[in-house]
């Protein structure tokens, strides 16, 4: 078991949920993942090994991740959300063509945070940036 996967555990433990096999497994699939999968894509993982699980049970335990800060929700209007469980600051690149989502490192942006509170008068709580452009594999794919 990952250090990670300890941690969330622990983390799950102290706010009282308890831990079920199909939580562990999508909790676990979450923090191998770098893909930022949908609930769908989640569920069509683990279906072989729970097939008594649904897709309203992986929604309702990612809803429980992410109320324990274990998880963040992506959304993208009238896509599917995407969820992420590295709860580090960072950003992501998306391919406008496959739809992939790639991490990339940044400095946080704080000045940016501080400037639209000044600005808004809002007590800014966070920030997402995200690129958008065409992978390499997609790259590759277009300029043939």
């Amino acid at each position: 078991m990952t250090v990670h996967l300890e941690k969330a555990l622990a983390k799950l433990k102290t706010t009282g949920v308890r831990m079920t096999p199909q939580r562990h497994a999508i909790l676990s699939f979450l923090l191998d993942s770098m893909t930022h999968p949908t609930a769908d894509d989640i569920y069509k993982s683990l279906e072989s090994k729970f097939p008594n699980m649904s897709v309203a049970t992986v929604y309702n335990n990612l809803k429980v991740f992410i109320e324990a800060g274990l998880v963040r929700e992506l959304t993208y209007g009238d896509s599917s959300s995407r969820f992420d469980a590295d709860m580090t600051d960072h950003y992501h690149a998306l391919c406008e063509v496959c739809g992939k989502i790639t991490d990339f490192e940044y400095p946080p942006l704080h000045d940016v945070e501080e400037t639209a509170a000044q600005q808004t008068g809002f007590k800014v709580r966070g920030h997402r940036l995200e690129v958008y452009g065409i992978c390499a594999d997609c790259e590759g794919i277009t300029k043939h």
